[in-house]
């Protein structure tokens, strides 16, 4: 039986909320895990606090041949190195540039091919 450690999605929505679970590789993405070893929410602003995952269990099932898929070794990653980035607010909206009317040249002359109004 092929193992993988993958994330089980539950949440509704719009709103997404993932179990991190081991479960048979054939299986599908909500079907039956063999363990739940932690969850992950994306709504936590917060962003250490948005994964708990169970690393002795993790350990365990790598050791016994179980793989990891991308998100959650990079979850994982994450929480061995401590290293989760800083939520910072998105930048400042720029007004755009309005583009300045050219002076016009040699004064109260008329538009080039304009005729004057007088007379």
């Amino acid at each position: 039986m092929a193992v993988r450690i993958r994330m089980k999605k539950i949440g509704r929505k719009h709103r997404p909320f993932y179990r991190i679970c081991v479960m048979d590789s054939r299986v599908h993405r909500e079907g039956k895990a063999i363990e739940e070893i932690g969850w992950y929410d994306t709504a936590i602003d917060d962003k250490s606090k948005r994964v708990k995952i169970n690393l002795e269990r993790v350990d365990y099932w790598v050791s016994v041949g179980a793989s990891l898929s991308d998100r959650v070794a990079t979850l994982v990653k994450k929480i061995k190195t401590n290293k989760f980035g800083v939520k910072t607010a998105p930048p400042a909206l720029i007004a755009p540039k309005v583009k300045e009317a050219a002076p016009a040249e040699g004064g109260d002359a008329p538009a080039e091919g304009g005729e004057s109004t007088e007379g």
